[in-house]
């Protein structure tokens, strides 16, 4: 049973049978904006999220970035761009990042996930956004461990950046933090600034 993860709610990374989950997804889910075409009739309009990664080392500097422009990272690899959204919801997720904890790197502690509206959409248009972790791969969802809603969440009208969650490292072990945190910022690298001054 998945968990509905709440603003502030940390999970830990080990399941019920006792073992460790090393690999797995964070993925972004979200819809195109319903609108109007040129003759009154229903259109989809494309909607540009950019799910990306922020990585801090234990002297919380910036050490590396994934996103559209930079896929990968030791440990941390991402799918690629999605410009578009989806006309309905096809149980799959527009942009996920894949994580692999045994090949980060001893010296980065906190791994940060923001999401950015591209064109300036505002959240609270946006149909069913969502995101989640779960054990699989970007085309399959074998189980979903925490799923976090961020479409039902009135706090994000007006805003087009966010913080959604980190991995951090304690007493040796990963655990993940849910922050849910609307940002004013419009550009990713002025979120990872806020993220470097506020959140890790």
């Amino acid at each position: 049973m998945a968990i509905s993860l709440a603003k502030g709610q940390k999970i830990s990374l080990k399941k019920e049978n006792g073992t460790v989950l090393t690999t797995f997804c964070i993925g972004a889910n979200w819809g195109k904006i319903d609108g109007k075409g040129f003759f009154g009739g229903a259109k989809k309009i494309d909607v540009d999220l950019d799910l990306s990664v922020g990585v801090f080392g234990a002297d919380k500097n910036l050490a590396g970035i994934v996103y559209f422009g930079n896929l990968n990272e030791p440990g941390i690899s991402h799918s690629g761009d999605d410009r578009g959204g989806d006309d309905d919801d096809d149980g799959l997720d527009n942009e996920v990042v894949v994580v692999n904890l045994s090949q980060i790197p001893d010296n980065i502690d906190q791994v940060v996930f923001v999401l950015n509206s591209y064109e300036g959409e505002d959240f609270a248009k946006i149909p069913f956004a969502q995101i989640r972790l779960y054990e699989g791969t970007p085309e399959s969802v074998n189980e979903v461990v925490a799923t976090y809603n961020i479409a039902s969440d009135a706090k994000f009208s007006g805003f087009v950046a966010m913080v959604l969650g980190k991995l951090y490292r304690r007493n040796g072990e990963w655990k993940f933090s849910a922050i849910g945190e609307p940002t004013k910022d419009t550009k990713l690298e002025d979120t990872l600034r806020t993220v470097a001054q506020k959140y890790v």
